[in-house]
C-alpha cells in the first residue's frame, strides 16, 4: 500500500460522512472519497483502486453487505464495514466475504483509527496466508510431476529413484531450467506418445 492511503468511505448519510472524513484528518493524512451511492462502489473501486474501503450502514440485509463486500475487492484491499446492528451470522457472513473488520454498534470516531489499522493488518495477514498456501500447493504439484517423471525415468531406464533425480537434476542444470520444468516437459512429451 502507498504511504498515503487513500480511502473510499461508503455512507448515504451527509451529515456521516463528513464525520467520518472529520475523524480520518484527525487520524492522518489520508486521501478520501465519499460515495454516498452504494450502488457505484464497484466502478468506483475499479477507477480510483483505493487502499481501503470504510462501509458505514445502519441495518445490512445478509444480500447487501455480501454484494457490498465483493463490489469492494476485499481480496485485494481491506474493507471495514461499521453497522449499527446487526442479525445472527452477519458477522460471520461479512468476514467470509472478506471483510477485514466488522464493527456492530455503528461508527464512533475516536474508534475509526484502530478499527482501521486492525483492518490492514488483519487484511495482510490473511494476503501472507493465501500466498504462502498457492505457494504450498505449487510446491505439492510440483513434487507430484517430479514424482511422476522420476518414475517414467525409473521403468524406462531400469534405475533407482536417486539416478532417476540425479538424471533430472544434471539435465535441468544443463539446460538452465528448473527441475520441475524438466519434469513437466516428460510428463508432458509422454502424455502425447502415450
Amino acid at each position: 500500500m502507498s504511504e498515503r492511503l487513500s480511502i473510499i468511505v461508503v455512507e448515504p448519510d451527509r451529515e456521516r460522512a463528513l464525520q467520518i472524513v472529520d475523524s480520518l484528518n484527525d487520524a492522518g493524512d489520508f486521501h478520501i472519497r465519499i460515495l454516498s451511492e452504494p450502488a457505484s462502489l464497484a466502478g468506483n473501486i475499479r477507477d480510483h483502486a483505493p487502499d481501503v474501503v470504510l462501509i458505514d450502514m445502519a441495518n445490512p440485509s445478509r444480500d447487501q453487505l455480501e454484494e457490498l463486500a465483493l463490489a469492494s475487492g476485499p481480496l485485494d484491499r481491506p474493507v471495514a464495514m461499521f453497522v449499527d446492528r446487526s442479525e445472527e451470522g452477519l458477522s460471520a457472513a461479512a468476514i467470509e466475504a472478506g471483510v477485514s473488520a466488522y464493527v456492530v454498534d455503528g461508527m464512533e470516531p475516536r474508534r475509526l483509527k484502530p478499527v482501521l489499522d486492525a483492518a490492514i493488518a488483519r487484511f495482510r495477514m490473511f494476503q501472507r496466508m493465501r500466498m504462502e498456501l498457492a505457494e504450498a500447493k505449487r510446491a505439492l504439484e510440483e513434487r507430484k510431476v517430479i514424482d511422476r517423471a522420476k518414475g517414467m525415468i525409473m521403468r524406462a531406464r531400469g534405475i533407482s529413484e536417486d539416478e532417476a533425480y540425479a538424471l533430472l537434476r544434471k539435465t535441468a542444470m544443463d539446460r538452465g531450467r528448473r527441475v520441475a520444468d524438466v519434469a513437466e516437459a516428460l510428463v508432458t512429451s509422454a502424455g502425447l506418445l502415450g
